[in-house]
């Protein structure tokens, strides 16, 4: 009985490779490319038309956006100071919303160019290496044919307006990282080549006390307690009136007590504490957010944006998280009355890690 199955098993297989032998490969031929369908725009003018000062009008959307972008960025942000927040609130929707409109005028108004005047019938061209000179007379061919494909030579409505969006598009991103170097002297900021090192230099300098965040109030080493966490700011910043909100952003500082024999210390760093209070740049080294939490229990230093962690008994090493660099720390000291002050300003840059940043003051 098996036996009689097994040939017949046999025979079936035999029967099918036969049949396989005497027919196409492929049991479905290939249909090929479907017939082309020609679009309104192929066929009416007018459609066409029409479709061009669509995509103009998403080009001229683009410049649009870019001035918005100026108007923020050079006119609001000439108005008032750094504490008057509606200003400073018009400021950002003006500039996020030039730069937004800057870039997707250009995006969509490609895909729309694309999509209902380009040609869009389908080709298929075997790969092939391209070595002779006929070749490459062919590439430049093709190129040619692409350029006449997009009917950008035929239209010139469609061309000028991408060339001034194209050309004013990325002038919001050139401005915007000029002015890292926050520096209201143009000339200083050619010298300065954008100024990285001014990221190395806070408020803090030796003898500066710390005092609470808002309040200003100083902070005496007995009010710190074991386990506690205070938001800190250099003495003095609250009398500061032009750039206020920058010199925080780079100043702000967090200080924690903990027991000093749980913490491995780097050598030479052994006087930048006082009795277990530690302080530390509540800047996140990954892009700039503000240190927010503190866990007791672990020691662990929490940034709410994308959840680096830094461990306070490894001085704010990295434990977790997208951040590269440990948060810098700041030598902190007591004066005759008791008061922490700081021994010296940060020995390193604060903020996110760029690449000219380095360890020397």
């Amino acid at each position: 009985m098996g036996e009689k199955g097994y040939e017949g098993s046999g025979a079936h297989s035999a029967a099918l490779e036969h049949a396989g032998a005497d027919t196409p490969r492929y049991a479905i031929e290939n249909p090929g490319l479907p017939p082309h369908r020609p679009r309104l725009a192929d066929e009416d003018p007018r459609a066409a038309k029409r479709a061009e000062r669509q995509v103009s009008v998403f080009f001229l959307i683009s410049v649009i956006g870019t001035v918005l972008f100026f108007i923020g960025y050079f006119g609001v942000g000439q108005i008032g100071n750094d504490e008057d927040f509606g200003l400073l609130y018009l400021q950002n929707l003006l500039l996020g919303l030039g730069v937004a409109l800057a870039m997707l005028g250009i995006g969509i108004g490609v895909v729309h160019w694309a999509k209902t005047l380009m040609p869009d019938h389908e080709t298929v061209e075997e790969r092939h290496e391209i070595r002779t000179e006929a070749d490459r007379a062919a590439a430049q061919g093709m190129i040619a044919d692409i350029l006449d494909e997009s009917q950008i030579k035929r239209r010139p409505l469609l061309r000028n307006t991408l060339i001034g969006a194209a050309l004013l598009a990325p002038l919001p991103f050139i401005f915007a990282f000029r002015d890292l170097d926050n520096t209201d002297n143009f000339s200083d900021r050619a010298v300065n080549n954008f100024g990285p090192e001014r990221l190395r230099h806070t408020m803090w300098a030796e003898g500066v006390r710390l005092v609470r965040d808002p309040t200003g109030s100083p902070i005496k080493a007995s009010d710190v307690t074991l386990g506690s966490a205070l938001h800190v700011i250099p003495d003095g910043l609250n009398d500061v009136e032009h750039g206020k909100l920058n010199e925080k952003a780079k100043a702000v500082v967090l200080v924690m007590r903990l027991d000093p024999s749980k913490v491995d210390i780097t050598p030479g760093r052994e006087d930048w504490n006082v009795d277990g209070i530690f302080a530390y740049s509540k800047v996140c080294t990954h892009v700039g957010c503000p240190i927010a939490l503190y866990e007791q229990h672990t020691h662990h230093l929490l940034c709410p944006c994308h959840q680096s962690t830094f461990d306070l008994t490894q001085e704010c090493k990295v434990i977790f998280g997208p951040a590269s660099h440990a948060l810098p720390q700041l030598p902190i000291t007591v004066d005759d009355e008791g008061y922490l002050v700081a021994r010296s300003d940060f020995t390193e840059p604060v903020g996110p890690v760029y690449w000219e940043r380095g360890e020397q003051s």
